[in-house]
């Protein structure tokens, strides 16, 4: 299976200026593909924790040049610029990662799909422009791409900590086959691929191990988070799926439940996120969640409710669009 070669270009003033959120975005695309190029836009001193990152990734950087109220709209036509000039002078790259959700980028995305490429959005929710997202071939929103990580178990988490890097090569490798297929399954092979485009210097004999399949195979025996088995001379490797269950959102504890999830988006650094963001979360780790089930008709008489007790703040955008922010 050939592997995607990406083009990254960030905006960061739509992704933040966390090492964590950084991470998250260029995992996203490492699972995809490899990274040949990239550059960062809006760089300023106050984004001097994201030196080692952006020069580890070998990112090239843009910075913020401050004259007046055209700043913004420069930063934007040079990505533009440069996105265009990568595409047509660079037949290796054939795929696109734009970190930004603002709509002027529409037409930008729509060239490259015109000549081939495969373009991902990545973009916070509250700034994240619908034309854009439903002009990209692939779209994940910020917010979603660290959900997964805050809504590890306390039971994992306390694990992680006992076991260090061990479990977290787990949990990377359990992100990658989530992640990377349909069927939540990859050959070993191909596993392995994934994982050294996001961490170069992983070796399985700095885990004990001979082999690949063989420390596939301890892990699994010892975490018990995926299956190994062998078809046809080849190791596969998938995900266990849960077998529990599920838990239930009721009157008594909705309140709790929504306090949680709102505080991981702040610990993660969101200020405002789009509602439909927090009601596929709450879904995520509640399947049988209904509206009605809790006393409510609508998912906006929820967040009224929780306005009402102080929780969270609701706004809107310059689209009259409803924004949760974070207390």
């Amino acid at each position: 299976m050939a592997t995607s070669k990406f083009a990254v270009f960030i905006d960061l003033e739509n992704a933040g200026g966390k090492v964590e959120t950084l991470n998250y975005i260029l995992e996203k695309v490492k699972i995809r593909g490899d990274i040949l190029l990239g550059k960062v836009y809006g760089y300023t001193d106050a984004y001097s924790q994201l030196k080692e990152i952006i020069l580890s990734n070998t990112f090239t950087v843009v910075p913020s040049l401050r004259f007046g109220i055209s700043q913004k709209n420069n930063a934007d036509i040079l990505l533009v610029l440069d996105a265009l000039e990568v595409a047509y002078t660079n037949p290796l790259i054939d795929s696109f990662c734009i970190v930004s959700g603002d709509s002027d980028y529409v037409p930008l995305v729509g060239k490259l799909k015109t000549m081939g490429k495969y373009v991902l959005g990545i973009s916070r929710s509250e700034v994240a422009s619908k034309i854009f997202i439903n002009a990209c071939n692939e779209f994940q929103f910020l917010e979603t791409v660290s959900a997964r990580r805050a809504q590890t178990s306390k039971a994992r988490r306390a694990e992680a900590e006992e076991n260090g890097d061990e479990a977290a090569l787990v949990k990377l490798l359990e992100s990658i086959l989530d992640e990377n297929s349909n069927e939540d399954e990859m050959f070993a092979s191909e596993l392995k691929n994934v994982l050294l485009r996001l961490r170069p210097d992983f070796s399985e004999k700095s885990y004990g191990s001979s082999s690949f399949s063989k420390l596939l195979s301890k892990l699994s025996n010892k975490y018990g988070v995926f299956n190994v088995e062998s078809r046809n001379n080849n190791v596969v490797v998938s995900l266990k799926r849960e077998v529990g269950k599920a838990a239930v959102l009721t009157k008594d504890n909705w309140v709790a439940a929504f306090k949680e999830q709102l505080k991981r988006y702040k610990d993660d650094g969101f200020e405002r996120i789009n509602p439909s963001i927090l009601k596929a979360d709450i879904i995520g780790q509640y399947p049988d969640f209904t509206e009605k089930a809790i006393g409510f008709k609508r998912f906006s008489d929820i967040l009224k409710e929780l306005e009402k007790k102080n929780v969270l703040k609701l706004d809107m955008d310059n689209q009259k669009n409803m924004l949760i922010r974070m207390l």
